[in-house]
């Protein structure tokens, strides 16, 4: 099994909520692997709590994210965690569900996020009438590759071990401490054991990459507070591409845009997060 999928395996308690009124809870493991600095990151925890979802909602054949919104309450650990899930709605087309994603502490349960998202089948994404094309990069061969060894900045993202990314060279200066400060990073982006991407691994990937913050030239923790997000499409296999930008940058409050085409060049999935930023007092 490929390692993200085995981080958001659950073991059901009662087995998934599939219909409106259900609640169910699953439990799972958060490794070490997944970490940046001290805590989990937060595209594994929205891939985890909506993975939960569509695995009740598999009949249905609303398995896939259409539009989901996070909220972050409290930094993930390494360890246990537990996902409830309540289905909300049932449609024909559409399915609306929450899922609570908790772990315990010595206080007691910790709920980490929540999320709420709209469900449906991934096969009325098929035909594209307006998208963003993807930006011209070189080859991922040519670009450069995001280890923890590459600079001081990665050294404590433990998930890098799990990735292969590899940055476009123009917007790669923030890891030799020349930032370009226009606050854009487009990278290639695949899991480091080959799995290929899929509609599941979507929620992860507008979150897998480091903060834009890093090209405005602050390269610390950006704790996101709330994201939104929205699967546009199937992804083909081979590398995803991805594109983070900032335009909005105001107190200590930062606005990040992601946008992830697949291979084909389709635009497969986009985020807007708001995340907290510690600018220099200069």
């Amino acid at each position: 099994m490929a390692e993200l999928d085995e981080v958001l395996g659950l073991t059901w308690v009662d087995g998934p909520a599939t219909r409106q009124g259900g609640v169910a809870t699953g439990r799972g493991h958060l490794g070490e692997d997944w970490l940046i600095g001290r805590a989990v990151n937060g595209g594994v925890l929205m891939a985890l709590g909506l993975g939960a979802v569509a695995e009740g909602l598999t009949a249905s054949g609303h398995t896939a994210p259409l539009s989901w919104g996070a909220h972050f309450l409290s930094a993930a650990q390494a360890g246990p965690v537990e996902v409830s899930v309540e289905v909300l709605r049932t449609g024909r087309s559409v399915s609306t569900a929450q899922a609570r994603v908790v772990q315990s502490s010595d206080a007691g349960p910790v709920e980490r996020v929540r999320l709420v998202g709209s469900f449906g089948d991934v096969a009325r994404t098929t035909t594209v009438h307006r998208a963003p094309a993807p930006p011209s990069l070189p080859d991922p061969g040519e670009c450069l590759p995001a280890t923890r060894d590459a600079s001081p900045a990665a050294a404590p993202i433990t998930m890098l071990d799990r990735l292969d990314v590899r940055v476009d060279p123009s917007t790669a200066g923030f890891a030799v401490g020349r930032p370009t400060r226009r606050g854009v990073i487009r990278a290639w982006l695949r899991m480091r054991d080959g799995r290929e991407p899929d509609v599941a691994m979507l929620p992860y990937a507008v979150d897998a990459l480091m903060p834009v913050s890093f090209d405005l030239g602050v390269p610390g923790w950006a704790p996101t507070l709330e994201l939104t997000g929205q699967v546009l499409g199937d992804p083909a296999p081979g590398w995803l591409l991805v594109e983070l930008s900032t335009d909005t940058v105001v107190g200590d409050l930062l606005v990040e845009d992601a946008l992830v085409w697949d291979s084909t060049g389709r635009l497969v999935a986009r985020s807007r997060q708001l995340a907290g930023i510690r600018m220099p007092s200069a």
